[in-house]
């Protein structure tokens, strides 16, 4: 692979042709320093010696459904007329302003060609649209923003009117309505084929262009997607809603290696006056617009199990490898297990993208995204990956209706993480990391105040942007809910309904309600468990009530030694504690983690002992960015001006927001002028989600 070391000309970024084929359509597998390197395309998925795999079928496409089907409808009433739940924002997704309840989307073939010299997407989106209201239908409405729209055509049904874009969105951030009138109105179940030409612009969020510096190894540039929770409109126009679900066809021109949301199907076309290849993608399993993503750049894999691929810089591949190989099927095995059901999704792949990436992982489908922050050489930080591969079947295939009920998606995605940690690790692990998860929601409550919107389970963003509402809150209150439903109908009969749950919604959209009516539905004939659950939980207050809620009660056993050990620090010279560098041995990162937390929930140490934990235990020189993130937590707590240049340089290289923007938050606390010289000196380099939140912490937004 060292030639490629000549691909890039010190004048530029151009790839000659001869170097384009040597670099793209190379075979299948090469070897790199005994690694086996896939440079071309996804792997087929490979047998498994596990049942469910083995009888695995991902050609056989899933039937595009509604957010919920007639029977659906008829069946859990409080959609249409919600008596109990009287204070819901209501089922309708108010954070798009496409009619996708009248014009639904049912498939897509988006092709685009990437130019990186202008830094944009240039292509076309055709979407089949059904008709599902009774009546003459005559107008489709789809979301747009910061996206140039060149052109529209109807390829199949009443021809084109006209069409034309609304005026900005005075709130929320949804941009601009595309408006495409029909000569004629459609009547239910009719079919109309729309095609639209569109540039993507430097204003759309969901694209980060890495120059060759920003990227890994620094050698070509880079670009991804991130198109949650409501960035697809910046990339073309859609139905840009959770609630509607559709399958996808990808054609992709680029002169580096693309990875897509979906199983590849082809490589070909090469072009010799741009020198680039064309790469074909397929999504036969319907998904939200969301879940859309390409990245494109200097991309190599190697397999890590029966049907698991890790992808990054070639020569990261050892690396990657070493952290991730076995692990991944582990994961994708106990998950089939807890929910009774096949992963529907062919190979499941991970890239680790570049550092700039705002976030711990994305769940695109068959392609994950995830931060390099995982790769801590100690298989600490892969719990990133359960979690990812949790989504396969909570939130791709079962999917939040509205983001107001993002709980769905990732409270049950934290619960089923931390099901198959414990099945790893052994059932306490399970309440050990929702100890640490419970830390990250009482700082998230904290950081908006306790009668915040945002820190209810199910908040009312009409008006709003749902990236403003993003915090630990869906994740960590949406587990400690599951976990509480749990407990109360025990954990035999709880994991019954899970395998149902998955299986009545797979391929569908719900509301909060929806999920009431579900639960109750099933346990309607067992009369302890339905009883239990209409009396023992108060719903409006579970799902309307801002703030905590009620703690549970932990089994502490793994976290106590934390606590002792912390408690000694903080009355170390009342009880003449001398610390020794043995004190933690045979700890994880993770209890490491926890000691530093209960640190920073007790008042500020002196520089002298913060001195004296870093020569102790060397939490200052970790390759664990987890236990480094708190460190620096707890020196800048401490206002201790020693740190503050290495934790200002430190966050210059960290995208993830997960640690940069409480890092600034921390920084800006302790020299506001610091923080602000340290951010504008990076700004290009984050991610323009992070970009915009920490402008925000730093109150640099107006």
């Amino acid at each position: 692979m060292r030639f490629i070391k000549s691909l890039v000309p010190r004048s530029g970024f151009r790839i000659r042709p001869t170097q384009l084929q040597l670099l793209q359509t190379r075979s299948l597998t090469s070897s790199f320093r005994g690694v086996a390197v896939n440079t071309r395309q996804t792997p087929t998925p490979a047998q498994s010696r596990y049942r469910r795999p083995a009888k695995m079928d991902i050609n056989t496409a899933i039937t595009p459904p509604i957010s919920l089907t007639a029977a659906d409808t008829a069946r859990f009433t409080t959609l249409a007329e919600p008596k109990m739940l009287v204070k819901s924002p209501g089922s309708h997704d108010p954070n798009t302003q496409s009619n996708y309840l009248i014009f639904y989307p049912l498939h897509n073939k988006v092709s685009i060609t990437i130019d990186f010299e202008k830094k944009r997407f240039l292509g076309d989106i055709t979407t089949q649209f059904e008709c599902r209201q009774q009546g003459n239908c005559d107008e489709i409405l789809l979301d747009t923003r910061d996206v140039e729209v060149q052109g529209v055509e109807i390829l199949t049904g009443p021809g084109l009117k006209g069409w034309s874009l609304g005026e900005e969105a005075k709130k929320g951030n949804y941009g601009r309505q595309l408006r495409i009138s029909l000569v004629n109105g459609v009547d239910y179940q009719s079919k109309v084929t729309v095609k639209i030409n569109f540039a993507t612009t430097d204003k759309s969020a969901a694209l980060q262009w890495l120059t060759p510096e920003q990227t890994t190894n620094g050698k070509f540039p880079y670009v991804f997607s991130q198109c949650e929770p409501t960035y697809a409109r910046t990339i073309f126009p859609c139905a840009d809603t959770p609630a509607a679900k559709s399958t996808y066809e990808f054609s992709v021109r680029s002169p580096l290696p693309v990875l897509c949301s979906g199983l590849q199907t082809t490589v070909g076309s090469f072009d010799k006056k741009s020198g680039s290849l064309l790469y074909g993608y397929e999504q036969k399993v319907p998904i939200p617009s969301y879940l859309f993503a390409l990245a494109s750049g200097d991309i190599a894999g190697t397999r890590v199990g029966p049907r698991s691929w890790v992808w990054g810089a070639a020569e990261e591949l050892i690396t990657l490898k070493a952290e991730l190989d076995g692990e991944v099927e582990k994961f994708i095995s106990i998950a089939e297990d807890i929910t009774d059901s096949e992963y529907a999704w062919g190979t499941y792949n991970v890239l680790i993208l570049p550092p700039s990436f705002p976030f711990g992982g994305m769940e695109n489908p068959v392609f994950t995204y995830a931060t390099p922050s995982i790769i801590s050489g100690d298989k600490e930080n892969i719990d990133v990956i359960a979690h990812e591969l949790a989504h396969s079947w909570s939130g791709n295939l079962v999917t939040n209706a509205t983001f107001q009920d993002f709980w769905l998606n990732e409270g049950w995605t934290v619960y089923l993480e931390r099901r198959i940690g414990a099945a790893i690790h052994g059932e306490k692990f399970f309440d050990f990391s929702s100890i640490i998860g419970w830390k990250s929601l009482e700082e998230s409550v904290n950081e908006y105040g306790p009668d915040h919107e945002f820190t209810k389970l199910v908040p009312n963003l009409v008006d709003q942007d749902p990236d403003d509402s993003f915090s630990s809150i869906p994740y960590e209150k949406g587990f400690t809910f599951l976990r509480k439903l749990d407990k109360l109908v025990g954990r035999e009969k709880w994991d019954k309904f899970i395998p149902y749950y998955f299986k009545t919604f797979k391929g569908k959209s719900l509301t909060s309600n929806v999920f009431k009516e579900t639960l109750l539905a099933f346990f309607e004939n067992d009369t302890e468990a339905h009883k239990a659950l209409t009396t023992k939980i108060d719903w409006d207050k579970e799902y309307y009530s801002p703030g905590l809620p009620e703690k549970p009660e932990f089994d502490t056993s793994m976290v106590d030694v934390c606590y002792e050990l912390a408690k000694k620090w903080k009355n170390k010279d009342l009880l003449g504690f001398e610390p020794a560098h043995n004190d933690m041995d045979g700890w994880t990162a993770n209890q490491k983690v926890v000691f530093l937390d209960k640190l920073t929930s007790y008042d500020p140490f002196s520089t002298k002992d913060i001195d004296l934990l870093a020569k102790t235990y060397g939490f200052d020189n970790s390759g664990n960015m987890e236990v480094v993130f708190r460190f620096y937590s707890v020196a800048l707590k401490a206002k201790y001006e020693k740190y503050y240049e290495p934790a200002a340089k430190w966050v210059q290289g960290i995208g993830r927001m997960k640690y940069c923007r409480p890092t600034y938050r921390s920084l800006a606390a302790c020299d506001k002028d610091l923080a602000v010289k340290t951010f504008r000196a990076r700004e290009s380099w984050y991610h323009p989600l992070c970009r915009a939140m920490v402008k925000k912490d730093l109150g640099l937004d107006n």
